[in-house]
């Protein structure tokens, strides 16, 4: 079955950002899956994850697919420094920190002057989405019904920013690196610890204990699957626009803005979105113990770990037929409510 699909640009002309600084001619690519209806209430947005771009995200939506395409008018805005949208990449004075509140406020923009969209019938957001999911519930709490919290938090808590902190120091002890999260040509060497480093903490302990990076992925052995995997991926990305991404992550905190003041907290407690939480039971980076100290402090939540032993990449299940069920389950529940 076919549905309809388009794309666009959207400027947003020099965007000046939360932490200072300026992104020259900004702009936002952005597609969209399906109809908007006369009413503008069947709108999910979908937020992108780290290094991810809208063709890498498409895969679950479909009418089987976590998002269903023929009933919601589903948008996904490229995040900056994706390499689609503007990224720190093509700008040498990018702003020192770009944040997911950059981000999402820009997103709200071009919702609103692309398409007249004003309130978002969910947000879906997997990861760094996820943290842009929980920024749109907190930054408007009055115009998201719903916000899916795939494998995120609303703070990037301590453990996760040591990781964090690992990659940026290895990019930054490149003899390429040349300040400010820019690069005079790419560190391949660098990129390649960079990758390993990732590759023991996206995929859990149980994971690798029970070898499915040869059985589920097809690896012949543990030096091709961090090869072809792990080393190709970020070889094929720019290390400015690596550094740039890690840097919103870091600094994720739905409460760090006018509106909150640094208060999680108040910042949780504003949220009038029905929150489903939705961390991966193995998942290094954001476990679900992040999600269950954020849970009391929700109007309407509910905490609904996925049992898988694939780690972060429980919430991007493009391989585990069943932790894509469960998430596909999880999401159409709630889509009905």
């Amino acid at each position: 079955m076919s549905w309809a699909q388009n794309g666009g640009s959207f400027s947003l002309g020099d965007l000046e950002v939360q932490k200072g600084g300026v992104i020259r001619d900004a702009k936002i690519i952005w597609q969209s899956h399906g109809t908007l209806n006369a009413a503008k209430d069947n709108v999910i947005l979908y937020p992108c994850s780290y290094t991810a771009t809208h063709p890498d995200m498409a895969w679950l939506i479909g009418p089987d697919g976590i998002l269903d395409p023929t009933r919601w008018f589903i948008v996904i805005p490229n995040m900056f420094s994706n390499g689609v949208s503007s990224s720190a990449a093509e700008q040498a004075d990018w702003p020192t920190i770009v944040t997911s509140y950059d981000n999402v406020t820009a997103q709200a923009r071009m919702l609103r002057e692309v398409f007249g969209i004003e309130r978002l019938a969910a947000v879906y957001g997997f990861s760094m989405g996820a943290q842009q999911a929980y920024h749109w519930a907190a930054l408007f709490p009055g115009q998201v019904e719903r916000a899916f919290a795939v494998c995120g938090t609303a703070r990037t808590a301590t453990h996760n920013k040591v990781f964090l902190s690992s990659l940026l120091r290895t990019l930054e002890a490149a003899p390429e690196y040349i300040g400010n999260g820019q690069f005079s040509a790419e560190p391949r060497k660098a990129l390649k610890a960079f990758a390993h480093i990732y590759a023991g903490w996206a995929l859990s302990q149980d994971f690798y204990r029970a070898n499915l990076h040869l059985t589920a992925l097809k690896a012949p052995d543990l030096d091709t699957f961090l090869r072809t995997d792990w080393e190709e991926r970020y070889f094929a990305r720019k290390a400015a626009n690596l550094y740039a991404q890690l840097v919103t992550w870091y600094n994720g905190d739905i409460s760090d803005n006018p509106l909150y003041n640094g208060d999680l907290v108040a910042a949780l407690n504003a949220i009038q979105a029905r929150m489903l939480l939705l961390p991966g039971r193995t998942d290094l980076y954001f476990p679900p113990a992040d999600n269950a100290a954020e849970l009391p402090h929700l109007r309407v939540g509910e905490l609904r770990p996925v049992p898988s032993v694939w780690g972060h990449r429980a919430g991007n299940p493009n391989v585990s037929a069943e932790d894509f069920n469960f998430l596909k389950s999880a999401v159409r529940e709630w889509l009905d409510r």
